[in-house]
């Protein structure tokens, strides 16, 4: 398992604009100028371009497609690699494993009011936060654990949170099991991996990545 990650820089927003629209001139249009925020069209472009990156330095694979779900969940076409993307605040994050994968990281905003998501916890979870010693960690610790469960398992939102809970690090989400693993990026973020095969953790790789690197990316 590879988890690779980068932080978005406006100063380097025209390079990777550019080097993007050479690589995936096909999809430009489309995915990044329809981005209002510069933020938010250069973290989408982020995690395509961490998942090339990866794909080609850790797997060998230089030539893909990309294709979508019935969920709209993207997938790797006739390629048996699993891969995830998440962003947040500054950070992009990208999972790429050989069984699939899901990933989630969150800022940790310490202005938020837990109780505003009450509804979408279970009794135990809402208590158990609720008792704890640092309730904004622990509220984060949550609520990424159970996104990356979801997105692991792949029908995204039409799973509801509050219909499963994690314990001891597994859950299981309409009779498919899925283990958890938290794994640290940044003190001011909360990041989780899910995965089908436990075995995958026992050998993560992880990997910052320099802008500048991403702006020299050959094509693939």
């Amino acid at each position: 398992m590879v988890i690779l990650y980068t932080y978005i820089d406006k100063d380097k927003h025209e390079c990777l604009l550019n080097k993007y629209s050479e690589i995936y001139s096909e999809d430009f249009d489309i995915r990044i100028l329809k981005y209002r925020r510069w933020q938010d069209a250069q973290s989408s472009m982020l995690g395509r371009m961490l998942l090339q990156y990866g794909l080609n330095k850790y797997f060998g694979i230089e030539y893909y497609e990309i294709d979508q779900t019935s969920n709209h969940k993207p997938f790797l076409k006739n390629i048996e690699v699993c891969f995830n993307i998440s962003h947040a605040g500054n950070l992009v994050i990208c999972g790429i494993s050989k069984s699939p994968i899901g990933v989630d990281i969150e800022y940790i905003d310490h202005k938020i009011n837990f109780d505003d998501f009450k509804s979408q916890m279970t009794l135990k979870e809402f208590h158990k936060i609720q008792d704890s010693e640092d309730i904004i960690k622990n509220f984060f610790v949550y609520w990424t654990e159970k996104e990356a469960a979801i997105k692991a398992h792949g029908k995204g939102l039409l799973i509801p949170l509050q219909s499963f809970e994690i314990f001891q690090n597994q859950t299981i989400i309409e009779n498919e099991k899925f283990y958890l693993k938290e794994i640290f990026i940044d003190k001011e973020y909360q990041c989780c991996v899910a995965s089908i095969n436990d075995l995958q953790f026992q050998n993560i790789q992880i990997e910052k990545i320099n802008l500048n690197l991403l702006c020299n990316v050959s094509d693939g």
